[in-house]
């Protein structure tokens, strides 16, 4: 995949409907999914082009139709989307990302017991 271009808005509208479908959608689908949204044909095929040139979908031409997949699973998706804004905005420092989350805020109990469990199992993994 090229460089990591994260999604607009209303791609990720789409790309939600795209992860939740077990088969390849096509732009009449989902002009119908979006159909409050008054979007025309040319607008979702224009947002789902923009998915393909960022390696996000993959698309299959039968007959004059083109059938859309995903090339990620949600959860490889937000991976990569995390791993970015950590990289690009905290010089890939987690821990520069959590003190600037949390600041001078106390973190919940919970949630620090979730990342030493968190931490514990990533060092039994190494």
């Amino acid at each position: 995949m090229k460089k990591f271009q994260g999604l607009s808005d209303s791609e990720n509208e789409i790309m939600h409907v795209i992860w939740e479908s077990n088969n390849p959608v096509t732009t009449a689908q989902l002009l119908t999914i979006f159909e409050d949204k008054k979007w025309k044909s040319q607008t979702i095929s224009t947002f789902l082009k923009r998915m393909v040139d960022k390696g996000l979908l993959n698309q299959t031409t039968k007959g004059r139709t083109n059938f859309y997949t995903a090339v990620l699973t949600e959860q490889e998706y937000r991976h990569l989307e995390a791993k970015d804004l950590i990289d690009s905005m905290y010089n890939g420092s987690l821990c520069t990302f959590l003190a600037t989350l949390y600041g001078e805020k106390s973190i919940k109990e919970e949630d620090l017991n979730e990342l030493r469990q968190w931490f514990d199992e990533a060092m039994k993994n190494d």
